[in-house]
């Protein structure tokens, strides 16, 4: 019998977890899930759970900072969900199969960020140090003045690339741009060349009932499928004629709802048929108990009339810059958070 997920999957849709627990990643690969993403709030919610206690202990022991501890952890844990996608990866060439591994997300902190020139350096730095000696660990950099100035090299260094926190069609665009200019540049050629670009969807429709109340309302609640089904066209545009192996994919983040009353797959079935989708766990599970079938929808958008009420009420500069505010803040802040939760860990295991 076809499941839900089954159906999504099958409609075209790569299906990757917005989680890296050991036990979630077997659970959803068995589900059919090709590739994972993380972040430091998943990593707290893991260390949370105590059951890498025993890990965490033996960093302490070997005299590893709070700092330090965080990035072996995180290390240890995408490692272990890579293991677990290695055989997509493989069998798909490259073009699926990755675990997402975000880089410092303090270099975007407003206090205790460095200067821009210097961050772009660190996440050049970064970016080799966390991919080197991995075939499907993907580099997440978020689209920041300073990741986008990042990625050209990175790129050109043939690290693959997941471009992170993007709203806009500007910054998809600088982003593609940028790995595109990089990837022509690598040593070993294209047939490796892999990127995705993470355009972030629930966010925006939180961003335009907040902000934009005067939409239609068969416009509200529609803006961010919308914004990522027409950056989507673009993607396809632009890569059709490259002759490329491997496909340069957007992934359709922020997939789980923000209002109660819209259904669980909202977004997930809108934008089913193409390219990627990083959902929550929680997301698959009211997924499969919704009992709904999926078809191509991707490539599907809403009548003119709503088009058009979008086009002439969201100003797409300040929906950038409102939520890429809000976005770094919630880039950084958790990662604060997790230093801090290591640093209780460390006292608490101490005194056991």
């Amino acid at each position: 019998m076809t499941t839900p997920l089954r159906s999504l999957i099958d409609s075209g849709t790569k299906l990757w977890l917005d989680s890296i627990d050991p036990e979630l990643t077997t659970k959803n690969r068995e589900l059919g899930a090709t590739g994972a993403t993380s972040n430091p709030i998943i990593i707290s919610n893991l260390i949370n759970t105590g059951r890498f206690d025993a890990i965490l202990g033996s960093f302490f022991q070997a005299g590893h900072t709070d700092e330090e501890v965080a990035w072996l952890t995180t290390d240890h844990l995408v490692k272990q969900a890579q293991d677990v996608f290695q055989p997509v990866w493989e069998q798909t060439q490259g073009n699926d199969g990755y675990v997402s591994f975000e880089l410092d997300p303090l270099l975007e902190d407003g206090e205790l960020g460095p200067p821009h020139d210097q961050r772009v350096k660190q996440y050049i730095a970064l970016g080799k140090k966390w991919a080197a000696g991995h075939t499907n660990r993907m580099i997440k950099v978020p689209a920041t003045a300073a990741g986008l100035d990042a990625v050209e090299e990175l790129a050109a260094a043939g690290i693959t690339l997941n471009v992170t926190l993007i709203f806009s069609k500007r910054q998809y665009e600088l982003a593609r741009d940028a790995v595109w200019r990089g990837a022509q540049r690598r040593k070993d050629g294209l047939d490796g060349f892999k990127s995705v670009y993470s355009i972030f969807v629930s966010r925006v429709d939180v961003y335009t009932e907040k902000r934009v109340p005067n939409l239609i309302d068969a416009a509200q609640g529609e803006v961010g499928i919308v914004n990522v089904k027409r950056l989507w066209q673009n993607n396809q545009a632009f890569w059709a004629d490259k002759g490329l192996k491997l496909d340069q994919e957007i992934i359709f983040a922020s997939t789980g709802t923000k209002k109660p009353q819209d259904p669980a797959d909202k977004y997930v079935g809108a934008l089913a048929g193409s390219d990627i989708q990083t959902n929550p766990p929680a997301t698959n599970d009211a997924i499969q108990l919704l009992g709904n079938a999926y078809t191509r929808t991707v490539d599907q958008l809403p009548p003119q009339e709503v088009l058009d009420d979008i086009d002439a009420k969201v100003d797409q500069d300040a929906l950038e810059q409102t939520l890429m505010e809000e976005g770094t803040a919630k880039f950084a802040d958790p990662h604060k958070a997790l230093l801090e939760l290591i640093s209780t860990k460390r006292q608490s295991l101490a005194a056991a």
